[in-house]
């Protein structure tokens, strides 16, 4: 028997709700045998998880799961991104593989050196992108049985200034961010979450980041499953990097119940 964390962890929402809250980047949890990995003294590895982790955004769901009408379903990262990222490709795919930031990090936010050149990602895959992978698509799956069409919200937070690893930081950065995809992305989807996200400030499409994440399963292929990417950023409810929450954090969770509700009937 283990007293070991769960990686991740599938919180039940009402049994007729197709919305999935997914939380992937709010943990800072690093088991011992894979920090053992990380090249980055223990004051280092505070701040690198400072810039890295979407700090209080589980919280921010989980406040607005209390809220919503018809409470959605909750699938949270219980490691973190410096484990294993589950929005990343494992393969070639994987843009972000060329700053050392593909499924399994080499480099920093900083792009210096996270773990030793040529470390083999495969065990962290095995361990914990795979089994994340599955269960998600399950969570999914579940949705799609029981009410025909699932809806799947991330919920992520960036920096105020951009960090040395991204890619598109040279673009708008306002207070949300919606990451869209042309297929899973429906007109009505981005409609609500731009008003719900209205009292929070002015709303933006797909930069600094884009995309939306949808298991592979369904990628492309079922319209039933919608997707939407809400970036929010960190100075309007916390003190970055790494620090407390603040008073916007119960806002952003009201818009947020406000957008499952929208998209919940």
């Amino acid at each position: 028997m283990t007293d070991a964390p769960p990686v991740f962890e599938l919180l039940p929402g009402a049994p007729h709700s197709p919305v999935l809250l997914h939380v992937p980047h709010s943990s800072r949890e690093i088991p011992a045998d894979v920090r053992s990995g990380i090249v980055l003294s223990d004051a280092e590895l505070e701040r690198e998880l400072d810039h890295m982790t979407d700090a209080h955004t589980a919280e921010i769901a989980g406040l607005a799961a209390g809220l919503a009408g018809l409470t959605p379903w909750r699938f949270v990262n219980r490691t973190s991104r410096l484990v294993a990222d589950p929005e990343r490709f494992p393969d070639e795919r994987e843009e972000m593989a060329a700053v050392g930031m593909g499924a399994v990090y080499t480099r920093t936010s900083h792009r210096e050196v996270l773990r030793p050149a040529g470390t083999d990602p495969g065990p962290l895959v095995e361990r914990y992108f795979r089994p994340y992978a599955r269960a998600m698509t399950e969570a999914v799956a579940d949705r799609l049985a029981a009410t025909g069409r699932a809806v799947i919200l991330d919920v992520h937070s960036y920096p105020s200034r951009p960090l040395p690893y991204e890619l598109h930081g040279a673009g708008p950065r306002p207070p949300v961010c919606l990451g869209t995809d042309a297929f899973h992305t429906s007109p009505g989807l981005l409609a609500a979450a731009r008003e719900a996200f209205a009292p929070c400030g002015e709303t933006g499409l797909d930069s600094p980041f884009g995309g939306t994440y949808v298991p592979l399963d369904f990628y492309g292929t079922r319209a039933e499953v919608g997707a939407l990417m809400v970036e929010i950023r960190r100075d309007t409810y916390m003190t970055e990097p790494g620090g407390p929450a603040g008073p916007g954090l119960s806002r952003l969770a009201g818009s947020l119940a406000a957008l499952v509700d929208a998209v919940s009937g």
